[in-house]
């Protein structure tokens, strides 16, 4: 089993904690000799592997309409490649100027390695309220697996606690198709938590569509799944103190818990969707 991961998971906590904002850590990077330069637009290319894939139209018409009227006010950090500038902070920016038909655009051009714009790119995406939860799971994920973090340290790092990074991740390991609803706004994370207690992925698809077709609420989606498993004979009701220690326990552990209770003894189910999180658990239950 693997060892638990350490390394830089202090280094990018003091990063994130001590720096405000992306603003501050580009200054960082050259206060003396940065400069703004006005770039044609069309050299200027996002960045491939960053966690933002959809942009909200309206809000990037807003934008594009006070840059037509005031410019860009903030220039795009970005760094060269090849024949062409990777942008490492401001991709929002850039669409929207590219909407408002600007042909250059400041940008500040800087010689940044893989970690270093990696880490502001994080904290760009981060700071905004916008980022649906399947961008900011693949975008916990990115940050866990390339600086080789726990999600305890990751959730210290981002000010977050630890069962609310566990529950977004978990949104990744729901069926391919009920994970295009969740990010196309059709399905809202709470749903994806209902949906996560269906194990089979074609039954999870099945009950997502009919949740979408019927415009269920969170509180109508769980009420179906308690239905079903109220058609079960073996389910039985369970009293209000297993209930509450059941609760306690998904919220400590950040996964589905089932205590199952006979009159001499019983026995406590754990879930875990895959061997990081199969180590997650181990971790905080063996301290």
């Amino acid at each position: 089993m693997a060892q638990k991961r350490t390394g830089l998971g202090k280094g990018l906590s003091a990063l994130i904690q001590d720096k405000e904002s992306v603003e501050d850590l580009i200054n960082d990077l050259g206060r003396n000799d940065t400069k703004v330069l006005e770039l044609d637009i069309d050299k200027i290319r996002p960045k491939e592997d960053q966690p933002r894939k959809s942009f909200d139209k309206e809000s990037l018409e807003s934008l594009a309409k006070s840059i037509q009227e005031n410019g860009v006010l903030q220039p795009l950090l970005v760094t060269k490649k090849n024949e062409y500038y990777e942008i490492v902070a401001g991709e929002r920016r850039y669409r929207a100027s590219k909407i408002a038909n600007l042909k250059k655009i400041p940008c500040i051009v800087k010689e940044i390695d893989e970690i270093t714009a990696s880490k502001i790119a994080l904290i760009e995406n981060i700071q905004r309220e916008d980022l649906n939860p399947i961008e900011e799971a693949y975008g916990y994920k990115k940050i866990i697996d390339e600086y080789n973090l726990t999600q305890e340290e990751l959730a210290k790092a981002i000010g977050k606690s630890r069962s609310y990074v566990a529950n977004i991740l978990r949104l990744l390991n729901l069926d391919d198709r009920v994970v295009e609803f969740i990010k196309n706004g059709d399905l809202s994370t709470g749903h994806g938590k209902v949906l996560l207690g269906i194990k089979d992925k074609e039954s999870q698809y099945k009950k997502a569509l009919k949740i979408i077709k019927t415009n269920s609420s969170v509180r109508d989606a769980e009420e179906l799944l308690d239905k079903k498993k109220k058609k079960n004979p073996r389910n039985k009701v369970k009293d209000i103190y297993i209930r509450d220690v059941e609760e306690k326990l998904i919220t400590n552990l950040g996964t589905k818990v089932t205590i199952n209770k006979t009159k001499e003894k019983g026995t406590i189910e754990i879930e875990f969707y895959n061997e990081d999180d199969l180590d997650r658990l181990v971790d905080l239950l063996t301290r």
